[in-house]
């Protein structure tokens, strides 16, 4: 293909300066940036304190012993939101790898002689996600050695919730089978729709066979913080593992992820311990059970907890919740605009803050649904989007779903949103696209 005249970012940057290098790295924290599940000015939550404590690691008690404790007092925080009396975690560098904790854990305790023996202890193994999953879950099952065709993909019923029913189906279908399923993960907040699987109806099923419920809750486990909202997580109490990212709807600097179990056990520490003698001695004069390094499959680890609780500390729990509850308000006046505004037309109504929609130019309106419709509707929101960020007014993502045309995604979570941006954005859409 000749690309002769096609945009390179090698070649865009040869021509960049100093000032359009740092627009572009805080650009994310621009009230008008509305383009992944994080966003919006982080001041508060002592990013650069944390970054510049290159020795103070979570491993050994006696190198952090003051991040250390700060990582265990807001895991106990976000545990008691979840809804357990008790629980054991850890931050970690991403919600992929707090899935991947989940899918190793639920492995170990099915299956607790792989640890030593490998895969030839193991039976076929299988777990199982909705259509609508983050992709780290299929990413997991490949890097375990579990196997991407041992994900068994539940589907989602209209709204991309999973289908209790066909989970069910899908279990008995792989136990006729052979297979020996071991894990089901569940999404509270998908990364496209904003959707909630029905946690409670999927942890029916988990208790009758016996499987690990997983919840990722990466995204949308800020809305336990509101009253107002949290019944969208209805049931997570009855999970096994939770996967929760402050550095989303919370809005610390990224990364900041907390990985949670609901056991007293120490089963992170069995699963995933090597018992290093030279870090990990017995006989120190504290309690040991403060080293908590061995219980990651890192060695050391950023002390990513404290920025959370610097958050946590300056604004409160009120304050945090408030957030919460004025994203997914601007995410209704936002859904009323689309609405009542002609040449939008809304994918469907938001669950949360993921507000997804068509803009279809004037040359299109007179066309009804119909393929050819949707053929050329699949065009617009690319070039709305490269023009967008040619001249830099905003930022939204745009992807197809299904068989559905290219359609973009609006993702809220600044509190400095306001009404007038929410009109800015279909006014800037409808002024970029017009003429398509």
């Amino acid at each position: 293909m000749d690309s002769g005249n096609r945009h390179t970012p090698m070649a865009h940057y040869k021509q960049t300066n100093v000032l359009f290098i740092l627009l572009c790295i805080y650009s994310a924290a621009h009230p008008r940036f509305f383009n992944q599940l994080y966003g919006g000015e982080r001041w508060r939550d002592g990013a650069l304190l944390n970054d510049g404590q290159k020795c103070k690691v979570i491993l050994q008690y006696f190198l952090a012993p003051v991040f250390t404790v700060m990582e265990k007092a807001v895991l106990k925080k976000m545990i008691e939101m979840i809804g357990w009396e008790d629980g054991d975690g850890l931050f970690n560098a991403g919600g992929s790898l707090s899935n991947m904790y989940a899918v190793n854990l639920a492995r170990f305790r099915h299956c607790p002689d792989m640890k030593e023996c490998g895969m030839s202890a193991s039976p076929r193994l299988v777990l199982f996600t909705s259509q609508e999953c983050h992709y780290s879950i299929t990413k997991a099952a490949a890097f375990l050695g579990i196997g991407t065709k041992n994900v068994y993909v539940v589907p989602s019923d209209e709204r991309g919730k999973m289908i209790p029913g066909a989970l069910e189906e899908l279990i008995v279908k792989a136990t006729r089978e052979g297979a020996q399923p071991f894990m089901v993960n569940a999404t509270a907040g998908t990364t496209v729709l904003g959707a909630f699987d029905p946690i409670h109806q999927i942890a029916d099923i988990c208790e009758k066979y016996g499987l690990w419920l997983h919840v990722d809750a990466c995204w949308g486990g800020a809305a336990l913080l509101s009253k107002k909202h949290r019944d969208l997580l209805k049931g997570i109490h009855r999970a096994n593992s939770v996967a929760w990212n402050p550095h989303k709807m919370m809005m610390t600097c990224l990364q900041c992820c907390a990985f949670m179990v609901r056991d007293q056990t120490n089963l992170l520490q069995h699963c995933n311990s090597a018992k290093a003698s030279y870090l990990f001695q017995v006989d120190k004069f504290y309690d040991v059970s403060f080293d908590c390094g061995d219980k990651s499959i890192q060695c050391s680890r950023k002390p990513d907890a404290f920025k959370i609780w610097l958050l946590w500390k300056a604004l409160g729990t009120s304050r945090l919740a408030q957030r919460v509850d004025r994203a997914l308000a601007m995410a209704q006046y936002l859904t009323q605009q689309i609405k009542g505004r002609e040449g939008f037309r809304l994918l469907m109504e938001p669950e949360y803050t993921n507000v997804c929609f068509w803009y279809i130019p004037p040359s299109l309106r007179h066309l009804p649904d119909c393929p050819e419709l949707w053929e050329k509707l699949h065009k617009v929101a690319p070039v709305i989007k490269e023009r967008m960020m040619k001249k830099g007014s905003l930022m939204i993502g745009f992807q197809p779903h299904g068989d559905r045309a290219n359609f973009f995604r609006m993702i809220i979570i600044s509190p400095q949103v306001s009404t007038e941006d929410m009109d800015f954005v279909l006014e800037e859409i409808q002024s970029l696209g017009q003429d398509l």
